[in-house]
């Protein structure tokens, strides 16, 4: 279905335009609180030109440097999945003197996100297994889901805590989205700006941009794509060897390694709070003052103590346990449950750690020990 096409900024804010003509809510990157974050947007004005994020264990600061690059940024601490998976969701209501209870309709606009990364659509895929497989489907992630536009806009600027290159996931994607954007370089007019090579993935994608100012693509301009995502690739700043991962984590509960960790971690949460494809949650029933009652859904953490807590205390009471369950499940786990990774690559965790731990290095010395966390000879 990919017809390559070239826009401008004027294209780009065209297609803003014309999926918030068709009802949509337009979500995209936005400078707020010291970060590139999703936000609501009316056209590309509101957009990050010239911002890049400097990235690394603990730490996030971004730059300016004047250019109307876009997209020269890798990604922030959200990801669309606070958009179709809710981080708190009213599931049902039972008012007095009946208490019959309701299911409350999920009535949010349908959403389209511009600049939506490569790793965040693999997210999604990975979150679609979870949310809205046969076995389990929730509905308020399904509807929001199924009905979302998705612009992806290539990595062509990875973080030095970005991997998704060992993980199969970027920086550049072939399926999944309604329009794939590659963010190309000027034209040499100053006043010009960036130029974006556009594949459609969709019918409703090739709809969007019919009715947007385009030109033909060139062959230089392919060209440009796939020497811009190769240089991507070879600068990732963060690798992952997955050859037999799954096995060396479930052979290796008891490695040393998980309490060296545990010393380090500080239980917070911030791991799973910006992982794009964590989806534990709580349930809790409220009453209001009138006899009301709600059942929210909200985000939850396996860091949290009272997460694993049943009668009798919590199955997982060390800050070991609860790390070594979020790795296992996200690189062993996973696979026999949804036969994929739970991890996209998009370094998110390591940035966001206060404490600076590199899910990275801590897979690569499971594998440089044995059971006993011992250096392995030979």
């Amino acid at each position: 279905m990919s017809s390559d096409v070239v826009i401008g900024l004027d294209g780009l804010d065209a297609i803003i335009k014309a999926v918030k003509a068709r009802g949509y809510r337009a979500m995209g990157p936005v400078v707020r609180d010291g970060a590139i974050a999703l936000g609501e947007v009316e056209g590309v004005g509101e957009m990050p030109a010239g911002w890049h994020d400097e990235q690394g264990p603990g730490s996030y600061n971004l730059a300016h440097d004047g250019s109307p690059q876009l997209f020269g940024w890798a990604v922030g601490p959200h990801s669309p999945k606070s958009e179709v998976f809710p981080p708190r969701s009213v599931i049902w209501r039972a008012k007095p003197p009946t208490f019959d209870v309701e299911e409350v309709a999920d009535d949010a606009l349908p959403l389209a996100v511009i600049g939506v990364r490569p790793c965040d659509i693999a997210a999604l895929k990975v979150l679609d297994q979870a949310l809205d497989s046969p076995n389990a489907r929730d509905p308020i992630y399904r509807a929001r889901r199924r009905k979302a536009f998705l612009a992806v806009v290539e990595c062509t600027r990875p973080a030095r805590t970005c991997f998704c290159v060992s993980m199969g996931t970027g920086p550049g994607i072939s399926r999944g989205f309604d329009l794939g954007l590659t963010e190309l370089a000027g034209d040499g007019a100053a006043s010009a700006g960036p130029r974006y090579l556009v594949r459609t993935g969709s019918h409703l994608g090739r709809d969007v941009l019919a009715g947007v100012p385009q030109q033909p693509a060139t062959e230089p301009e392919r060209a440009e794509r796939v020497a811009l995502l190769a240089r991507a690739g070879s600068h990732m700043g963060r690798s992952v060897d997955t050859s037999g991962l799954p096995d060396l984590l479930a052979h290796n509960l008891a490695n040393s390694r998980w309490a060296e960790v545990a010393n380090r971690c500080l239980a917070c949460g911030n791991c799973t709070a910006v992982c794009p494809t964590c989806f534990c949650s709580n349930f809790e029933d409220t009453t209001d003052l009138s006899g009301t009652v709600e059942r929210h859904r909200s985000w939850a953490s396996c860091s949290d103590l009272a997460y694993s807590y049943i009668h009798g205390g919590p199955v997982r009471s060390s800050i070991k346990s609860r790390y070594r369950q979020w790795a296992t499940h996200k690189f062993s786990w996973w696979w026999d449950q949804f036969g994929t990774s739970g991890c996209v690559g998009c370094g998110r965790c390591i940035t966001w750690c206060p404490a600076g731990i590199d899910i990275t290095e801590e897979l690569a010395a499971l594998r440089a020990s044995d059971g006993n966390g011992a250096p392995l000879k030979g």
